[in-house]
């Protein structure tokens, strides 16, 4: 099996420079595209025992490369998405949200603060989740059910939407 893992990598270094142009051709970015790489191959490692000898290892690990930055940009355009939605909707609670800094920086304040009061447990998996990780993701990457994950994240919006209803319910009627 250290055999398999010492080929493994070897094989994966004869692979780099053209696993690097391929993923110049998705990033347009030499930074990005050796991230990219470099989450090619932790994922390559990972799922070693998916790899069914004899198969095109170059045609596996550019899927590998080309579903990573696929699933990379939807999390980011979910993450955007979630923000662009956030700021219409305080938009309902301010008066003039563009010519209000002020305010905007109280908001984003307040809600640092509120999760900085929860606990890491909760706070941690709220804040995955925001970044677009899906629940299976989070399990994961933390070693724990995916109905604890559900739960911790339900718990932190409770918590969350309880203590910053009284800012929110402050901007109402001030207006």
């Amino acid at each position: 099996m250290k055999s398999d893992a010492i080929n493994l990598q070897s094989e994966l270094g004869k692979l780099r420079n053209s696993l690097r142009f391929f993923a110049m051709s998705f990033t347009k970015n030499r930074e990005d595209a050796d991230d990219l790489v470099q989450d090619t191959f932790l994922k390559a490692v990972r799922y070693a025992d998916k790899f069914e000898e004899g198969t095109n290892l170059q045609g596996w690990l550019y899927m590998i490369l080309k579903n990573t930055f696929i699933n990379d940009y939807r999390r980011k355009s979910r993450h955007q998405n979630f923000v662009d939605e956030s700021m219409a909707l305080s938009a309902d609670y301010l008066v003039n949200s563009s010519g209000n800094l002020g305010v905007n920086k109280c908001m984003n304040d307040d809600i640092h603060k509120a999760l900085k009061m929860l606990p890491y447990d909760y706070s941690y998996p709220f804040i995955r989740y925001f970044e677009g990780y899906k629940y299976h993701e989070i399990a994961e990457e933390l070693n724990i059910p995916i109905g604890t994950v559900k739960t911790r994240i339900h718990g932190a919006r409770l918590v969350l939407k309880k203590n910053l209803r009284m800012y929110k319910d402050g901007l109402k009627t001030n207006h």
